[in-house]
């Protein structure tokens, strides 16, 4: 909230970039100042993203690599990484002296990236529905954040049963 108070100020846009998991969380981030949402993660399973497609167990998966991974910041022939420069060591010259900031691994497979915005604007709409703002405008200006407990944050899940049935809009996290 202290960052949109700033941005404003300055006339600058302020990005959520990070940590975006559900279509709620893009509400939550309009909520707390943001102009607009980075969707890395959630877009990294689609097929319009880079990454290979991979089955494991029976599941597919893409490839999914952070722009702060190691791999994204080494060397590729002589190929500049624009990482290093984006995470200020453009100027380490030895690959194992690099400090990565993200991650490398598999995300699900999500198909075409039409049907995931299609859910992603789906939960935004549901967002904005339950803060009774009819604009993305209003939102920002008249939405408000509640502190709720980790009990309160497990009960607003599905739980308690043996198997959910993933929606296009929601996926388990391993229960």
């Amino acid at each position: 909230m202290e960052a949109h108070k700033a941005c404003v100020k300055a006339d600058i846009p302020l990005i959520a970039d990070g940590g975006l998991q559900y279509s709620g969380d893009i509400a939550k981030a309009i909520v707390a100042g943001a102009d607009t949402v980075m969707l890395g993660s959630l877009l990294a399973g689609c097929d319009e993203s880079p990454g290979e497609l991979v089955e494991v167990a029976g599941k597919k998966f893409k490839a999914y690599r952070g722009m702060g991974s190691l791999g994204a910041m080494q060397s590729r022939g002589d190929k500049k990484s624009y990482s290093k420069d984006r995470y200020m060591q453009d100027d380490v010259l030895a690959e194992d002296k690099l400090v990565p900031e993200g991650i490398e691994g598999k995300v699900a497979y999500r198909g075409p990236v039409a049907e995931m915005v299609h859910q992603l604007v789906g939960g935004l709409r549901s967002g904005m529905g339950y803060a009774g703002s009819p604009t993305i405008s209003d939102l920002q200006q008249n939405g408000q954040l509640i502190q709720i407990t980790s009990a309160g944050l497990q009960e607003s899940h599905p739980h308690d049963v043996l198997h959910v049935a993933d929606a296009p809009n929601y996926t388990g996290k391993g229960k």
